[in-house]
């Protein structure tokens, strides 16, 4: 026998557990067969209370439905029609809810949704769970985990609130709900029994098959993979494959060890069958105040003559690696990058070890920063990649570059010290900032070359050791008048004082002086005027500057080292620079008029272009880019005259996908192009593009005779929802031919990555005209990814 409840009956169990939740529907109903009136939430709540006061106090039940029963005859709770319950952050919804009080177990029927407090969702007709939701069989059911992964199953069951295990089961993934939801993955894992252990965050399979669009393609007796939910676990991850005809076939190996929370390590093997067995570990450790990594690689070649550049045959090579991070308080960082290989081909033939760049520049650091004030000091070390020169063309008076060694030639910097400092009250009413640098280097070899046979040595660098002390102080105020002119006067200090310890007698004049001091006063006034017109849809500026700086002539060009201030770059983003020098080593003098107008229009519509034209006058005093130092680097600058070359820029964005941008210099006389840098990028439809123009015009003061033009273009192209195809090209115009290109074509979707592409390198200096790499990558989302690359050389 069996008695309705109430209609839209809500009980809530305010001690927990169904067993509490039984007792006050058996309550419930015995008062609803003598006097046939509803109950009340809050009778139920109140009975509850009163016979399960045993129940855990900190466990609550809610329970929703349309229709409640209680079957006397088989003393059973019966709730039907958009049941829902929530206990201990675990939903069961159901068309129909029975729970046996007798086996204290809670079944479910019909269209059944089970959240688990994890936010896993089970979905099936039936499921059988106990009273406390910790154990559960069901039948025909897909579990879909918060990382969009899925497990279908024929059957599953749950023990002990922990382990889940599936019979005949498949694990896949899933799309997000935007995309099509019929579409079925393209990848999935069949197995006999799927057994996933919630606590030990791992899943096994056994007696497993890999399926592609339904067929299988590999049998996997046993495999096993962390929790998706989890980022580290000890284990293998995916292997990877390469080929060439300098290591032969090999197959790299990686293994993730999971030692600390804190720490970590990732040992990987890969045996080649031309130059034996390649090792690479990489260890990982983080601190409460930073962290630290130390890499090494290295194997001891079988077959050293496949390659031929310098120190490459050798048996032994390898790298190791080292970078780190700590805060020190505050304000204050420690840190250091550090690489050491054993040949500078190292990298290029062993590309896939785990820290594989070019590892060229070494550096230890300190530094500290707040609102107002920055302090850096810094070590630098640097091992080359680029191999010697072989031109006897460059031959400099007894400082061939021929047959020696550029790696010879680098500096140890140690150490670099550089301090900002911004005054927080005005000076004078303006803004005072003062900066300060030391620098120390050391070189074992001079480096010299030549561009003229022998006949004119040019140095980058001279052995011996160099320091330098340069203070700087900088003054500046900003006027604007009723009219919106804006006038800003401006002064500088600037001292800098040279140790010179043993210079080379045949390179620079101060033989015999071991200080040198410099002084470099200046001031100026920079003047702007902003005109600004609106019209109906839009807004634009034009605005004229011009920036007048007075100083002396500076001191001891030719006589002093110049490793920082090598680069002139002579453009707009350069113009109203009070010095135009990269570094401290040069100090511009002279009195120099910098002019230019800048125009912006911005539209309604999203458009926006602006655009800066102008050139640089020297008015007094000599000029400091026509009088070349030991390297010459100025001379082909475009400011070594009176007028300078004149120099612009445009910036283009529709908002709609496309981008323009561009620099150039013009010659001052016929306005011919002697630099030009041009890049575009468009996104249109399946199209995503972008193409760079470079082109440098002949610089004879500095050994190019010949002017430089390269077009370097890319793309991708969208074929279906998840295809495309990508294709790259650098083409050198002055010499017609390509230097490098590459094509491609690739899938992805949220659960499945792949690509294949062709690659061809002309420009690497290693004895081989032309390096072509075949690379074919799979990715498959929780499980890895996997690659096989080729190298074949012609």
């Amino acid at each position: 026998m069996s008695f309705p409840v109430s209609l839209n009956t809500e009980i809530w169990a305010g001690k927990g557990r169904l067993l509490a939740a039984a007792s006050a529907l058996a309550v419930a109903a015995s008062l609803c067969s003598a006097a046939m009136a509803p109950v009340r939430a809050q009778d139920a709540q109140g009975l509850t209370a009163d016979l399960a006061g045993h129940v855990n106090p900190n466990s609550e039940l809610l329970l929703e439905a349309s229709e409640v029963t209680y079957d006397f005859d088989n003393d059973q709770i019966i709730a039907t029609g958009d049941v829902q319950v929530y206990y201990d952050g675990n939903t069961v919804q159901a068309h129909r809810i029975v729970f046996d009080r007798k086996s204290q177990q809670l079944r479910a029927l019909g269209n059944v949704i089970f959240i688990e407090a994890s936010g896993n969702v089970v979905r099936t007709e039936e499921m059988t769970l106990s009273e406390d939701f910790s154990e559960g069989f069901a039948r025909a059911l897909q579990i879909d985990t918060t990382k969009r992964t899925r497990f279908l199953a024929e059957k599953a069951r749950r023990e002990g609130d922990n382990v889940t295990t599936i019979e005949n089961g498949v694990y896949t993934v899933y799309t997000k709900p935007t995309n099509p939801p019929n579409k079925p993955p393209l990848w999935r894992v069949r197995a006999e029994k799927i057994v996933h252990n919630q606590q030990e965050k791992i899943i096994r399979f056994e007696n497993a098959a890999f399926e592609v669009y339904g067929k299988p393609i590999a049998w996997l007796p046993f495999l096993s993979m962390p929790d998706p939910s989890i980022k580290r676990k000890s284990g293998f991850l995916m292997p990877y494959g390469l080929v060439s005809d300098k290591l032969g076939y090999g197959v790299t190996v990686p293994y993730y060890w999971a030692l600390s929370p804190h720490y970590d390590m990732t040992t990987t093997l890969t045996p080649m069958t031309k130059q034996g067995l390649f090792g690479d570990v990489e260890y990982r450790h983080r601190f409460e105040a930073g962290q630290v990594s130390v890499s090494a690689a290295g194997l001891f070649q079988a077959q050293p003559s496949q390659f031929s550049t310098p120190r490459a045959d050798d048996r032994w090579r390898g790298a190791v690696s080292s970078s780190a991070s700590f805060s020190l308080g505050k304000d204050w960082t420690l840190g250091w990058n550090v690489t050491y290989k054993s040949d500078r081909a190292f990298f290029r033939d062993y590309s896939f070890a785990s820290f594989g760049d070019n590892g060229e520049t070494s550096e230890i650091f300190l530094e500290g920063n707040t609102d107002r004030n920055a302090l850096s000091v810094r070590a630098y070390a640097f091992q080359l990649s680029q191999e010697d020169y072989e031109d006897s063309d460059f031959d400099a008076n007894g400082f061939s570059p021929v047959g020696s060694s550029l790696q010879d030639k680098q500096p140890l910097v140690l150490p670099v010290i550089d301090y900002d400092y911004v005054f927080a009250d005005p000076i004078l009413a303006g803004e005072l900032s003062l900066a300060a640098n030391f620098t120390s280097l050391t070189r074992d070899e001079t480096d010299a070359f030549s561009i003229d046979g022998g006949t004119t040595a040019k140095f980058r660098g001279v052995d011996g050791t160099f320091s330098r002390l340069s203070l700087k102080g900088d003054w500046r105020r900003t006027f604007i008048d009723p009219l919106g002119q804006s006038f800003t006067p401006f002064a500088y200090m600037r001292g800098d004082l040279f140790f010179l310890a043993s210079p080379d007698a045949d390179v620079t004049a101060l033989a015999g002086e071991t200080f040198v001091g410099r002084a470099m006063p200046a001031i100026g006034l920079e003047y702007r005027y902003p005109i600004i017109a609106t019209f109906d849809g839009g807004n634009q500026i034009l605005e004229p500057v011009a920036q007048v700086v007075a100083r002396p002539d500076e001191q001891r060009i030719g006589e002093l080292p110049n490793d920082d201030a090598q680069s002139i770059v002579f453009d707009t983003t350069t113009l109203f620079d009070y010095d135009k020098f990269s570094g401290f080593d040069r100090a511009e003098g002279g009195t120099r008029l910098n002019v230019g107008l800048n125009y912006k229009l911005q539209l309604d519509s999203g458009y926006y272009l602006s655009g800066l034209f102008g050139r640089s006058y020297h008015l007094a005093g000599e000029n400091s880019y026509a009088t070349p130092d030991i390297l010459g680097a100025t001379a082909d600058s475009g400011l070594a005259g009176d007028l300078s070359d004149y120099v612009g820029s445009l910036y283009l964005d529709t908002q709609y996908g496309v981008k323009l941008g561009a620099q150039a210099r013009l010659d001052k006389d016929d306005f011919s192009v002697n630099r030009l840098q041009a890049q575009a990028s468009a996104i249109y439809g399946p199209v995503v593009s972008s193409l760079a123009y470079a082109f440098l015009g002949a610089q004879p003061d500095v050994g190019i005779d010949e002017p430089r033009e390269e077009l370097l273009g890319a793309a991708t192209l969208r074929l279906e929802e998840n295809w495309r195809m990508f294709g790259s090209m650098r083409y050198d115009l002055q010499n017609s031919n390509i230097v490098q290109d590459g094509l491609g074509v690739g899938y992805d979707d949220e659960g499945f990555s792949l690509s294949v592409s062709f690659s061809e390198d002309r420009s690497r200096n290693d004895g081989d005209s032309v390096n072509r790499m075949l690379y074919f990558r799979v990715g498959l989302r929780t499980i890895g990814n996997t690659q096989v690359s080729s190298g074949i050389l012609n």
